[in-house]
């Protein structure tokens, strides 16, 4: 009997009490009344929209600031504290968690696009085992639930009122704790050294595109001049607009396609033909570059359908490029990091149809387009072989993870 069936034997026999989020404490919000310039010269450590979704305990080496007058009332996160993304494309995505598990004299903020539950009472779930319990899968399943939306999802702070969550023993939270810490630990340095590879081979086939793609001998033109380039447009409200008719139109959202894709082959909703009317229609063979939120990603149609102003719309450029070799291009680090530049500075960096019409782009004769692409296709076709694996024996590792981690959080109800 391991140490943990032990405990549980001894402390919770009949099984852990289960209440609601809201019997346990309260929810608040991330900064209210910022304007982007209160975040150019900040006096005060702010935690993002990224630092809450991607880490399980919050990261405390913080170096985004806002500026926070004398007397300004806002609220602060403090130990223990449940953080929450607010809203994203998808609603697997919403109401990611992360835990304050550092005791600091500093004050932290919370981005407005968060959002922070606190326990009434700190003795009930130790932060450590807080960080674990909120990615599980039972109550990642009840978060879910709790979002609504079309295009973007945003998670109802009342309906995460109604999240039930266990609550066992300390002495159990931390026997789990410290398996999964070590279990967590081990499964992040083979994860590492399986990334580095991964890393490795997609360098050394950027390298070689990259350099195949540095055409300094050819004449360049502004890319508005060689291709029609016209921003997407979104029906309003869109709500009113999504059909489950299959003779609908196919509505292509970010949120539909990875990174790293290269075509568009479907679409998870389509919208009416009024809807259609007043979008912007993309047909096989165009391009489609996202110009929000992930900027600057160029996928290739494969299918007929509709963008909203999330996209921009690229065709009209066959005089000038194969389809092959102008993703290439458009996918190449100098064009990525000319758009990342030229981006505008808001809050969300974007791209409009201006800056990617004046980009300049080399225009080699379509034979040497022909030529770079064969040996760009063979080279990556090489590097997929050679690394297949490792993205399976990444996920194998994480599944393993998620596995123990739900089969340790998952505890009978006690009765009566």
């Amino acid at each position: 009997m391991s140490k943990l069936d032990e405990l549980i034997a001894e402390l919770c026999p009949d099984g852990v009490p289960y209440k609601t989020l809201g019997e346990l404490g309260y929810f608040y919000g991330g900064l209210s009344g910022k304007s982007k310039e209160d975040f150019t010269n900040g006096n005060a450590k702010f935690i993002t929209y990224m630092n809450v979704f991607t880490n399980l305990a919050i990261d405390t080496d913080i170096s985004d600031l806002v500026r926070i007058g004398e007397n300004e009332k806002q609220n602060t996160v403090q130990y223990g504290d449940i953080l929450f993304t607010g809203s994203s494309e998808t609603p697997d995505e919403c109401g990611m968690s992360s835990v304050l598990t550092e005791v600091s004299d500093e004050k932290f903020y919370l981005n407005s696009f968060c959002f922070g539950f606190r326990l009434k009472d700190n003795n009930l779930l130790l932060p450590d085992f807080s960080k674990y319990l909120f990615r599980s899968q039972n109550i990642r399943k009840q978060i879910k639930r709790t979002a609504n939306g079309v295009t973007r999802f945003n998670v109802s702070k009342k309906k995460m009122e109604q999240v039930v969550i266990p609550l066992p023993p300390l002495p159990v939270q931390q026997e789990i704790v410290r398996i999964l810490d070590n279990f967590t630990e081990l499964t992040a340095e083979l994860t590492a050294e399986l990334t580095a590879e991964l890393t490795a081979r997609r360098k050394q086939y950027e390298y070689y595109r990259d350099a195949l793609l540095s055409l300094n001998e050819y004449e360049t033109k502004p890319f508005g001049e060689i291709a029609t380039i016209v921003r997407g447009a979104s029906p309003r409200p869109i709500r009113n607009f999504i059909t489950n008719d299959q003779n609908g139109v196919n509505w292509i959202k970010i949120g539909d396609v990875q990174p790293g894709s290269k075509y568009i082959t479907s679409t998870k909703e389509k919208i009416t033909l009024a809807g259609a009317s007043k979008s912007r229609y993309v047909y096989p063979g165009d391009f489609v570059l996202s110009n929000s939120m992930s900027y600057g990603r160029p996928y290739i149609m494969k299918i007929k359908g509709c963008i909203h102003d999330g996209w921009l719309s690229i065709s009209g450029f066959e005089k000038y490029f194969k389809s092959d070799f102008l993703y290439h291009l458009l996918s190449s680090s100098a064009i990525q990091k000319l758009m990342a530049q030229r981006a505008s500075n808001g809050t969300v960096q974007n791209l409009n149809a201006d800056i990617v019409k004046a980009i300049e782009l080399p225009v080699p004769p379509l034979e040497e387009q022909e030529r770079i692409v064969a040996i760009l296709d063979r080279f990556d076709a090489l590097c997929k072989d050679l690394t297949s694996g490792i993205p399976a024996e990444i996920e194998a590792r994480q599944k393993q993870y998620e596995y123990y981690r739900d089969k340790l959080l998952s505890f009978k109800e006690v009765t009566g």
